[in-house]
Formats: C-alpha cells, structure tokens, sequence
C-alpha cells in the first residue's frame, strides 16, 4: 500500500539520521522529522515552510496522525518538499503521468453508457476551482475515480456556486447524478440534537468512501478568553462564525447548538468571519485550516494577528453525494470508490492532491507580489 510506502520512507530516513546525527531530524520541507515533547502541527509547518498551514503535513502523513492536537513524541512525519512530493520518493508528476499511461492501456468497453453528471462549487480552491487544472483537488480526484479501479465512464462536470441547490433542487431533480465535495456527519450517531441540515443529509442522500480529510480550526485574536480553551464545553457562550452553506454538525455533536449554547455567525465568506473576530463581532472563526492560511495571506494579516487554538480541533471527510432518488446513484458512488481506492494504493491520490495545492500555493503567492 502506498501509505505503507511513506512509513516505511521516513523510518529509513530516521534512521540514517540517528546513525549519522544521533539526534531527530531538524524540521525542514523534504525530510522527515521525529516529533518532539512541545510540538504541534502548526509549529513544526512554520519552522520547516514559514506558515501555520499544516494540512500538506497532515495529508502526507493520514495514517499516522489520529489527533493533531496530541502529537507523540517520537512520531516520524514525512515533511513533503515544496513541490508537494515526499522525501525519498517519485515527484507527483511523474506518478500522474505513470498511472494516465497505465489507464491508457486498459481496453475500453464499446457499449454505451451514458456520460455520469457530476457537479461541484467554484471559487474554493485548492479543492474546487475552475481557475485551477483539472477544476481543482476534489474535481481532479472524482474524474481520475472514474477512469480507475476498472471503471471507463465518460463524464461531464458543471460549477454551481449556490452549494444549498445541490442539496435542494440541483440532485433531488435529477439535473445532477453527483455532487463532489460534501461533509457527511456520523449519520449512526444519535446522541445529540441533529439540526434541519443533519437531517437532510443523513435521510435524502448517500455518500461516498472519504476522499479528503480536513482539519477544521478554532481561530481567536490571542487575547481573547477562548484562545485557550481545553475543551468544546468552554467554547460554550460564544459567538462562533463559520460560513453560510458549512456544515455544522461537528459544533452540534459536542454540544455548541445556535441559539442554545453559542450565538452563530455564518456570512458568506472566510474574510468576513475574521473580520468579525478582529472587531470583536465574533469571538472565535472556524474553517479548515487551508483556507484560514490562504484567507490570512489575501487579507495582508500575520501570525500574531489570529492564532488557532492548539487544543480544539474537529475533523471531517469531504465526500461525494448522490440523492436516493436516483435510481444509479449507489452504482455511481461504488464506481467512484472503486476508483479512489485503487488511486490511493498507487499513490495517484496523494500525487493530485499535492500537485493541486502546489499549483493553488504558487497562484496564490503570485498574487500577493
């Protein structure tokens, strides 16, 4: 298995370096690093590339990493180099260009079958964004799917910016077989108050294997009270701004209900929920991490500016959906995570996605000069 493969990298690495060294590797892009007592994810991301973004880190090193909050000492991390390949290992160019020859070679069915309709937002990039190859991170993974795993189905893709017609009218009609990139809460657990939201995910539509883990940030000025919070229980009594159209299960399952036990703030983009907790609108903003880091960037703000607390954190899948209505819709889906699996066992998935936040980095470090 790929994920195997990175392992059995950075070991090798470690220990070349304990012989040569006899001490842990020092956290620098395109090596690997033994974890330290005191280091979180966002600082070893600023020491080895001068940002609190540690979603490259984390998606280099998935199974490793169970909390990002609580990193043992002694875990060996993959830093991906700046092109987004690993330490040791093929660039992602040269494994995407591999597996489309490979796919090439495979013969193809002569029985029609209608193109699959997929539809995804615009303007989120790194993972879906028409500006970007192939319309982003998400877009790129759901198309490769469905040329992979044995799958050979033609496709066609559409950009509708309104992410709530997806839901409402855009797969319930028919217009639409697939929506790419959803979080899906746990739809087995009952435990808490599920919103309107929940409750439509979890009854009216399906979803595939995850095909992206984000990890979502809690973000304060470094003064307030909940800069420092333990746990979701002390978040309790805030104001919380999170965008229109996000998912708000995770808030919901640990307590956080709007109206009830925090006040919601949810605008229509990420620079407004940081605008709100700079002026003390809002006291906590919170969004995966990619996009607190890009948002950071765009708005001219640094580091001491916003801090992301280093003790709440929440994880979630971005997923594909289908309605049940459509009568293919769980044929569609298996294709697709046919597809993703074998992607993730070449290394194709890990190789798009870094390939995809190279491209979106260099954009947007293009337009900040």
């Amino acid at each position: 298995m790929f994920n195997e493969k990175i392992k059995k990298v950075a070991l090798s690495a470690t220990a070349i370096t304990a012989l040569s060294a006899g001490a842990a590797a020092a956290q620098e892009a395109c090596t690997n690093y033994t974890v330290q007592d005191g280091d979180t994810m966002a600082t070893i991301a600023i020491a080895a590339y001068g940002t609190s973004n540690y979603q490259p880190i984390f998606n280099a090193n998935r199974n490793e990493i169970t909390n990002p909050n609580a990193l043992e000492p002694g875990l060996v991390l993959a830093l991906p180099c700046e092109d987004g390949s690993l330490p040791n290992g093929q660039s992602a160019q040269e494994i995407i260009a591999a597996e489309e020859q490979r796919a090439a070679s495979v013969k193809r069915s002569s029985v029609y079958q209608p193109p699959i309709k997929l539809v995804t937002g615009n303007g989120w990039a790194p993972f879906a964004d028409e500006s970007l190859n192939g319309g982003g991170a998400i877009t790129r993974l759901g198309t490769t799917a469905l040329q992979r795993g044995g799958n050979a189905r033609d496709y066609s893709v559409s950009f509708v910016d309104d992410w709530n017609s997806h839901l409402e009218t855009l797969l319930p009609l028919g217009a639409f077989d697939v929506s790419m990139a959803w979080n899906m809460p746990d739809c087995t657990n009952r435990t808490y108050e599920w919103s309107w939201e929940t409750e439509v995910r979890c009854t009216q539509f399906d979803s595939s294997v995850p095909v992206y883990d984000i990890v979502v940030g809690f973000y304060t000025i470094p003064e307030s009270q909940y800069a420092n919070a333990t746990t979701f229980e002390e978040l309790k009594g805030a104001t919380i701004c999170r965008m229109d159209g996000w998912f708000i299960h995770d808030l919901e399952q640990e307590g956080l209900h709007n109206g009830e036990t925090i006040t919601l703030m949810q605008p229509i983009t990420a620079r407004e929920c940081l605008d709100a907790v700079l002026t003390g609108t809002a006291d906590v903003a919170t969004f995966e991490v990619q996009l607190f880091s890009d948002t950071m960037v765009e708005m001219g703000l640094n580091q001491n500016d916003l801090v992301e607390n280093p003790y709440v954190t929440s994880l979630s899948s971005l997923r594909f959906i289908s309605h049940r209505s459509n009568p293919f819709g769980k044929q569609y889906l298996a294709m697709l995570n046919k597809g993703l699996n074998e992607m993730r066992e070449t290394g194709e998935w890990y190789a798009i996605v870094s390939d995809t936040l190279r491209e979106h980095n260099e954009k947007l470090m293009a337009a900040s000069n």
